[in-house]
């Protein structure tokens, strides 16, 4: 058995409809200055921002709190710096999440920014770590998708930099996560199929990595499969809370292997594409995938084997060589009929002007042994 490490640091309730139990619960960590983090309008126009501000002011003894709903959907570090300086300046000692990746993003970037002596701009940039006095974070997802609510990294845009990268360190790992199934229940058919996608490629990438182990593969293989079940159920029956509560589940599973294994080449791949397009990541992975998938199944016989696993888990049918696994990875695409290729999404330059922008430790990928594969992947993946 080989050995491995494994630490979360994050306190999790998960379950439909008890959201408001969960916060009853950490009722004494909350009565400081508290600030929420969100993208606002939709979750507005659904009710779910006000009944929540409402429940958490009433827990508070009818004491505001701070809200800040200037998140984009790439969240943007010119709003994570204004969100920081109204921070600084009113004392938060607690920031909430509230929302998809974008808001739970833009709320550990906050954290992190109230907490540290440095800019935002030079954590983002410089890749300097978030120090200890970061204000405790609560992570609370109204999508199934990123696994922001326990990773350990805040991915933030700079277009006047035209960067799209990560504040990254233990200290941003939130202190809770409130994991609802019931905020999902509304998410569009669009979202839902980029933000399920996600889950998947979490999940696969974790699989393949170098740095998997007994316990992420296991976690792998249960998400892969409930995706495979779940998410073309849905794009079909949007309205079954079943699988919205099992894709949420799935979701907060491939939180835990973001923390302690991360992601491969298609995450690192799809930061430029982001940058450059203002694209959905999930847009972004789609279309980088099928080309890093059958990159990854020539890598070697472990990840050909790891693949024919993924695969079937997905599929729910046995694969075994190429050809079965790539027909089996078509048809989950299909029944989500959301990819499009990059130069759809708007890329616009090179592959090779894109591979010189991608950053990170791409050596945990086993494809990325394979000479210029970041220029190959790019190049397949225009159209």
């Amino acid at each position: 058995m080989e050995a491995f490490s494994f630490y979360l640091p994050t306190r999790i309730y998960f379950g439909a409809e008890t959201w408001r139990e969960a916060l009853e619960k950490e009722q004494a960590h909350l009565q400081g200055t508290v600030m929420v983090v969100s993208t606002g309008r939709s979750l507005q126009r659904l009710g779910y921002l006000p009944a929540f501000v409402e429940a958490l002011e009433a827990l508070r003894g009818g004491r505001s709190v701070l809200i800040y709903d200037h998140v984009s959907a790439n969240p943007r570090l010119k709003e994570v710096e204004e969100a920081v300086r109204i921070g600084r300046e009113d004392g938060v000692d607690t920031v909430i999440g509230f929302g998809g990746g974008s808001a739970m993003d833009a709320a550990k970037a906050t954290a992190a920014g109230i907490g540290s002596e440095h800019s935002v701009r030079d954590l983002l940039l410089k890749g300097i770590t978030p120090s200890e006095k970061t204000p405790r974070i609560y992570a609370v997802p109204t999508t199934a998708g990123t696994g922001s609510e326990l990773s350990r990294g805040a991915i933030l845009s700079s277009p006047e930099d035209g960067v799209k990268t990560g504040i990254r360190g233990e200290h941003i790992a939130p202190a809770v996560a409130i994991v609802d199934s019931s905020f999902t229940y509304h998410v569009p058919p669009r979202t839902t199929a980029e933000t399920g996608f996600d889950v998947f490629a979490h999940a696969m990438e974790s699989f393949v990595s170098r740095r998997s182990n007994d316990v992420s593969r296991m976690l792998s293989e249960r998400a892969i499969a409930l995706v495979g079940k779940h998410l073309p159920h849905l794009m079909e029956q949007p309205d079954d809370h079943a699988s919205r509560d099992a894709m949420s589940y799935a979701s907060l599973l491939m939180g835990s292997n973001l923390a302690h294994v991360g992601t491969a080449l298609p995450h690192r791949m799809q930061y430029p594409v982001g940058a450059h397009t203002d694209t959905s990541h999930g847009a972004g992975l789609l279309a980088l995938y099928p080309a890093w998938l059958r990159h990854e199944y020539a890598a070697g016989e472990t990840s050909a084997a790891r693949i024919d696993r993924t695969m079937t888990l997905l599929s729910g049918h046995a694969c075994e060589g190429w050809a079965a696994c790539e027909e089996a990875f078509s048809d989950f695409l299909a029944a989500l009929d959301v990819r499009k290729g990059l130069r759809a999404l708007g890329i616009q330059g090179e592959a090779a002007a894109l591979a010189a922008e991608v950053t990170g430790a791409i050596d945990r990928d086993p494809a990325a042994e394979e000479p210029d594969i970041l220029r190959k992947i790019y190049e397949a993946s225009m159209e």
